[in-house]
């Protein structure tokens, strides 16, 4: 039975799409919805960015482990990334008009600087989508008691979200998730209410969370530990800055305002939101702990689930099952959309600078296809969790893309050789430490960081002064 209601969701949430895919008449409306989407559809999609399978299902399985200590990067990272990127990137950004970040990195520097950063940004989506089909395919099994595995669960999931994201680019998802928000939101609050009173009310549970000290997320006052906080901190609060999903749904809003404040209340509403599965999660500790304990040496993402499954009644499941896989679509659409369009303006339309836009669509629409395949291969074949597959999704977006970003769009000096020494010294540090370094106390993207600010002050104050060329007003001939 829960099954067919399932199978039943994912017929509507398709039809959503597929209904507002109709609005989809040109470019602009397929990657940026047109710029016409009211502050509630895009606070929701913000809101979206990040509320994912990581939050339901892996930061609070890694809350139980490692108490806030293991949350630095998501959510306080995710949180600080959407409201720096709100109140500091989205104003200038979105005067700028532009279809991508690949866009931007082209205008300010040059095309050698775009095609790079692109594939950068392209590839960093690889485990963050993977991450997110990797949980339908976890719901499907689980439902079915494993009549549907695994690897098939991930199939049937990528499928779905190809669907109505191929046809109706970012109308349906903004669309589908304004809705699937509603349901997240209500779902999860009535689902963590009723585990609340069965561990016995919300005092005595943070009470005991805290007694425990799960709530401990500061680091000593040793060098090495506050290096590896800031670390994990930077990784998502900073490299996540440059990524075409959080730049396409900003760039969606219909004014200037609205892609400021839903982005930075977007981040804070996540911020606090997020803390709904982690209470959630604790309370399995408290009126289950053998089951905890088991699937902790097991598959710690399934406690939630199994936890709802054993002791909730069959409408809260449904309610339950219902939001997870609300929050799991929301996500994986948008950022399923965001390299594929990166990879069809930035990399593609380079090479065919007089594309039509109706070929762009196709092409477009072509990378959708071959990238959900792609990472429905990659889903299949790593034992990572997803926790791990989103924070590392952001390290290379962070050694190479975050300073070119940040300098071309605030710092005079910044040049084509600023860009270079960037890229080049940000990846190679970061990809050298990666494979050849015993992992220390200071993740390798640190270091690649800071090498990446070292190639950009070299290069602006060595090289020529750049002549200013950025204009608003959309895109420029390759």
């Amino acid at each position: 039975m829960m099954l067919w209601l399932v199978a039943a969701y994912l017929v509507v949430s398709i039809a959503i799409g597929l209904i507002a895919a109709t609005r989809v008449h040109n470019t602009q409306d397929y990657v940026n919805a047109g710029r016409n989407l009211p502050m509630a559809v895009v606070l929701a999609m913000v809101f979206a960015t990040w509320f994912g399978a990581e939050t339901v299902l892996g930061i609070s399985a890694t809350f139980l482990e490692e108490g806030f200590r293991g949350l630095i990067s998501d959510p306080l990272g995710a949180s600080a990334c959407l409201v720096l990127f709100g109140l500091v990137f989205a104003r200038p950004l979105y005067r700028l008009n532009l279809l991508t970040l690949g866009d931007f990195f082209r205008m300010r520097y040059n095309r050698t600087t775009e095609l790079v950063l692109s594939i950068c940004i392209v590839l960093s989506y690889l485990g963050w989508v993977a991450a997110q089909i990797t949980a339908l395919g976890l719901v499907f099994s689980l439902l079915s008691a494993d009549a549907v595995s695994m690897n098939q669960g991930i199939m049937i999931g990528s499928a779905v979200i190809l669907v109505y994201t191929l046809f109706g680019g970012m109308w349906s998802v903004a669309v589908t998730t304004f809705v699937q928000m509603i349901i997240i939101v209500l779902g999860l609050l009535y689902v963590t209410w009723l585990a609340g009173d069965m561990a016995g009310g919300f005092g005595p549970v943070i009470s005991r969370a805290a007694a425990e000290g799960k709530f401990e997320f500061l680091p000593s006052l040793d060098l090495l530990d506050m290096v590896a906080w800031i670390a994990a901190f930077a990784t998502m609060a900073l490299g996540s800055i440059p990524q075409q999903d959080v730049f396409q749904r900003v760039n969606s809003s219909k004014s200037e305002n609205i892609a400021v404040w839903a982005t930075a209340l977007g981040g804070v509403s996540y911020f606090f939101f997020a803390a709904v599965p982690l209470f959630l999660a604790y309370t399995a500790n408290i009126i289950d702990p053998a089951m905890v304990e088991r699937l902790m040496e097991q598959d710690s993402q399934l406690i939630l689930p199994t936890l709802v499954l054993q002791y909730m009644p069959f409408y809260a499941q449904v309610i339950f099952f219902g939001a997870l896989l609300s929050v799991i679509m929301s996500t994986a659409s948008g950022t399923l959309l965001a390299p594929s369009v990166t990879f069809a303006e930035n990399v593609l339309r380079g090479f065919i600078p007089d594309m039509k836009d109706r070929h762009f669509l196709w092409c477009t629409r072509v990378t959708i296809t071959v990238f959900t395949a792609l990472v429905a291969w990659y889903a299949t074949r790593t034992d990572a969790s997803i926790h791990h597959m989103v924070e590392n999704a952001y390290r290379v977006t962070l050694a190479g893309a975050f300073v070119p970003l940040a300098a071309g769009l605030f710092w005079k000096r910044a040049n084509n050789l600023g860009a270079a020494l960037a890229i080049g010294l940000g990846l190679s540090t970061w990809i050298l430490l990666e494979l050849f370094v015993a992992e220390g106390d200071v993740e390798p993207q640190l270091y690649g960081l800071f090498a990446s600010a070292l190639g950009m002050l070299a290069g602006g104050l060595l090289g020529p002064r750049p002549a200013p060329h950025l204009q608003a007003g959309g895109r420029t001939a390759h």
